[in-house]
């Protein structure tokens, strides 16, 4: 219905008859006759606004055209209720005498005559010609719904034919009937963000947008775009379902032109009616989010009076701006910290999924024994904390299977909750005295919530892809949920990590003794590793990795000893033997990335 206007009554026979209905077909049914009897009060609003005033030329052809929308809208529902209306008739009598009409055309009738009279007794109080109208109109009202409730009545029992509803009527253009609309294939998740003056909407928006990729869109401007497409100057006096469409069209087509964007995000969402629309028509591929803080709280972050944003407010709540929260797929508090703010808005827009990880025991991981058997030990101190310890995972080498007694370090990842960190803190102790000094220690700890806000280094990123491969972890919970990271998450954290790894080169070949040999190496397969990302290959294992590297451009082809050799000089001492090709290697990607980045 539009602002003020009566409901529509259907008569009890016909009501009755639709109770029969399944409740999908019901439900269908009642939102097409809602939404038929708004598209009536829209065009009686418009046809007033087109005789009641002094309209330029320009004013008059716009509100033609949005007369000749809304009819072709009003047709396109009453066919869909008519879909649902011809299943009340028996089917089995094909000799039945014709009907004139359908049961939508009498319905809509009827909706035309409810307004008709609301409108007559409005204008009453100053028009006596209305006043005299109005027992003749609620007469006619009576005798429509006792005719519609004898046809029904007859329809069921097979006593009449209906005519076949398809109305073929052309309004305007021959394409102007709206067809119904579907998002593309291409549109794959869209967040639309709703709330009141200064709540975060577009702060959440650009948040998304920098930090998860999102293509971000105006609604004001996509509904603008809508509108210089089908030849109209104000799209908003349209109905909210036509307003869902053309906004679903505009992100059809956007999405259709930029085929590799995975999410898009729309603000801000100011009208509780149209976003109702979009999402029955989008379904889960729109997420709806709201951002709700206090009045004091707006007031306080936008610096300005509280009279301004109370204002505001007015203007978005006579919209329907505050109903959208009853919409929302997700409700945000926004009166915390920043921090909690963007933690919750990485989860809605990466959300995290059910992780099934490859387990193993550390005995297959090509450990040594003592090795292997204090890491097992460890994994049943963990699984024995229970529920608070999530995971428990090897990293680097042993899931790569290159890991080498007296040179690999045990790179381990536990992911707990922060109250069980104090336990596994006790676990570690033991760890390290059962190791012996047979292996160096380096633990990761974090938790659930650190990962599900994605607050990751770009190594952390790479252990949780690699886990996601099918390397093994040692002790998993079955409904963990891990972010999914991605190949181009991956490609993007080797951007942001290469400036750190080749600085701590520079720091370590200004030493270059036999001590900083091991650090030298492991650096040099990283900062190459990370490169081969940003090339998009993605090889794993320190030979491979170097020897990949050497076929990069403008590089030329590296010398350096296999890890085999150079574990090997470790163990035995002779660091000597090995630290010139390494060192050389070093020199000559240091030199490489400068050339490659210099003005």
């Amino acid at each position: 219905m539009t602002q003020n206007s009566p409901p529509l009554v259907l008569p009890p026979g016909l009501a009755r008859a639709i109770a029969t209905l399944q409740d999908k077909d019901l439900h269908r049914l009642d939102d097409t006759v809602t939404r038929l009897h708004t598209v009536n009060g829209l065009l009686w609003d418009t046809e007033d606004r087109v005789r009641g005033a002094l309209l330029s030329a320009a004013q008059v052809a716009d509100c033609k055209r949005e007369i000749d929308q809304l009819n072709a809208e009003r047709n396109v529902l009453a066919e869909r209720a008519d879909e649902v209306l011809g299943s009340l008739a028996d089917a089995g009598r094909a000799d039945a005498p014709l009907h004139t009409e359908t049961l939508a055309s009498v319905v809509d009738r009827l909706s035309v005559l409810t307004l008709r009279i609301w409108h007559s007794e409005r204008a009453a109080a100053r028009d006596e010609l209305a006043r005299w109208r109005i027992p003749a109109l609620h007469g006619q009202r009576e005798e429509l719904c006792a005719a519609l409730d004898a046809l029904v009545s007859d329809v069921v029992a097979g006593r009449r034919r209906l005519p076949v509803p398809a109305r073929f009527k052309l309004y305007g253009r021959d394409d102007a009937a709206p067809a119904e609309i579907k998002p593309s294939r291409h549109l794959r998740r869209v967040l639309a963000f709703g709330g009141l003056s200064e709540c975060g909407k577009s702060t959440s928006a650009e948040f998304v947008q920098r930090t998860c990729g999102a293509q971000r869109l105006k609604i004001g401007f996509l509904l603008r775009q809508a509108a210089h497409r089908e030849g109209l100057a104000d799209p908003y006096a349209l109905s909210a379902r036509r307003q869902a469409e053309l906004l679903l069209g505009e992100l059809n087509r956007f999405a259709d032109a930029h085929v590799d964007a995975q999410l898009f995000t729309i603000d801000s969402v100011h009208d509780d009616a149209s976003i109702t629309e979009l999402k029955a028509l989008m379904g889960d591929t729109l997420q709806i989010v709201y951002l709700d803080a206090s009045f004091a709280v707006r007031v306080e972050r936008s610096g300005t009076p509280a009279q301004a944003v109370a204002a505001k407010d007015e203007i978005k709540m006579s919209r329907g701006a505050h109903q959208v929260a009853a919409l929302a797929d997700h409700v945000i508090d926004n009166t915390g910290s920043i921090a909690a703010l963007r933690a919750r808005l990485r989860r809605i827009a990466a959300p995290p999924a059910a992780t099934a990880l490859r387990v193993a025991t550390p005995y297959g991981l090509g450990l040594s024994a003592a090795v292997a058997s204090a890491t097992a030990d460890f994994t049943d101190a963990a699984r024995a904390y229970g529920p608070g310890v999530r995971l428990v995972a090897l990293t680097g080498s042993p899931g790569e299977g290159s890991w080498i007694a007296g040179w690999s370090d045990l790179d381990l990842l536990v992911i707990a909750e922060h109250e069980a960190i104090g336990r596994v803190h006790e676990a570690l102790e033991q760890y390290r005295t059962a190791l012996g000094g047979a292996a160096s220690l380096g633990p990761t700890l974090v938790t659930p919530g650190e990962l599900t806000a994605r607050r990751l280094t770009p190594r952390l990123a790479f252990v949780l892809h690699q886990l996601q491969q099918g390397s093994p972890a040692l002790l998993a919970a079955p409904d963990l949920e891990l972010p999914t990271i991605s190949r181009d998450d991956l490609a993007f954290a080797a951007v942001r990590e290469l400036p750190q790894v080749i600085l701590t080169m520079r720091r370590l070949r200004a030493y270059a003794g036999p001590m900083a040999l091991r650090q030298l190496y492991k650096h040099l397969v990283l900062a190459y590793r990370l490169l081969l990302r940003e090339h998009n290959q993605w090889e794993s294992g320190p030979d491979r990795i170097l020897a990949a590297a050497s076929r990069m451009p403008g590089l030329p082809a590296l010398s350096v000893p296999s890890l085999a050799e150079i574990a090997r000089a470790w163990r035995d001492g002779d660091a000597e033997l090995v630290l010139k090709p390494v060192t050389t290697a070093v020199d000559q990607l240091l030199a490489w990335y400068a050339a490659q980045l210099a003005a």
